[in-house]
């Protein structure tokens, strides 16, 4: 069991915090430079270093805000060699301030290594809390806010994502995700394939000049990208099964049932061929429609083989 308490006398700390430092996780702005915090600045400052995804970029950001202290690179590509050095360098005490190319440290990136590290040792880790891409994109986007699951970057190949899909099919919340503007618009054809035409947002250039928020149905959007070119990194939403089924968004809504359940006028076989033309493996196609249909894959096997007969 690990209790840490960040801002208390270093009598009732844990036992290694007499003598480590302390990894603090510093929030920076994810395009507007207002909305880097007070607080933020202040860590930077005092810091003994600061480990940064890029450097370069980070650079910029310390030029602006006038801050000096000594700037590391720590990404995925060194997370190992730079990780260790780094933990030596707390248990030595120094305080160290992790941050990303823009937004909250160690989400999506390999800043959650070195709190796993930093925590396994028990050295105290502590949040400055600033500006983050998906959580803004989730707050303006109309979508539900009560449930949500964040599930970082869909898998590149096909296979994967297509597991992917099946794995978060019945998800309550509103889905989260980052996405490449490269490959937008073949995750929004796979998603339409495998989850129907479900009431999304896309949301780019979150803060800056250029800020975008594109809401409408999966088709909507596939449409308006054929139309506008896909331009820097994408936060999408993707409305949960809760209100596709509760029809939630009304008759003008995409989140009618109607539009979710794209199968409910198909027979069982059908169904399941429709899944086969996609991923073309009968089990796997099966597999769907039983999730789509709230039935065992036994059920479905034993209906389809009936037929078959």
């Amino acid at each position: 069991m690990n209790v840490q308490k960040s801002f208390i006398s270093h009598n009732n700390a844990n036992e290694n915090s007499e003598t480590a430092g302390t990894l603090f996780l510093v929030g920076t702005p994810i395009g507007n430079l207002e909305d880097m915090t007070y607080r933020a600045i202040r860590t930077l400052r005092e810091a003994d270093l600061i480990a940064a995804e890029d450097t370069r970029q980070t650079r910029k950001l310390l030029t602006h805000f006038e801050i000096s202290t000594r700037l590391v690179s720590y990404h995925e590509h060194n997370k190992q060699a730079s990780g260790s050095e780094l933990i030596r360098l707390l248990e030595e005490g120094q305080q160290i301030a992790l941050v990303s190319d823009a937004g909250l440290p160690a989400i999506s990136d390999p800043g959650a290594d070195l709190v796993r590290a930093a925590v396994e040792r028990d050295i105290n880790v502590v949040p400055i809390p600033g500006a983050n891409a998906a959580l803004s994109a989730l707050i303006v986007s109309g979508l539900s806010t009560e449930r949500f699951f964040f599930a970082g970057f869909p898998p590149r190949d096909k296979k994967s994502l297509n597991d992917w899909l099946d794995q978060m099919n019945n998800q309550e919340g509103t889905i989260l995700c980052y996405e490449s503007p490269h490959r937008i618009q073949k995750t929004l054809s796979a998603i339409l394939q495998a989850w129907g035409n479900r009431r999304i947002v896309m949301a780019r250039e979150l803060t800056k000049r250029h800020e975008e928020i594109a809401r409408g149905t999966v088709e909507e959007c596939i449409a308006w990208l054929e139309k506008q070119p896909p331009l820097g990194e994408y936060c999408l939403l993707i409305e949960g099964i809760d209100a596709v089924e509760s029809g939630v968004y009304g008759e003008s809504g995409a989140g009618r049932h109607s539009d979710a359940a794209w199968w409910s006028n198909l027979e069982l076989e059908a169904h399941v061929n429709h899944y086969e033309s996609i991923t073309g493996n009968r089990k796997e196609a099966m597999k769907r429609a039983a999730s789509d249909r709230g039935m065992s894959k036994r059920d479905v096997y034993n209906i389809i083989m009936k037929k078959d007969d």
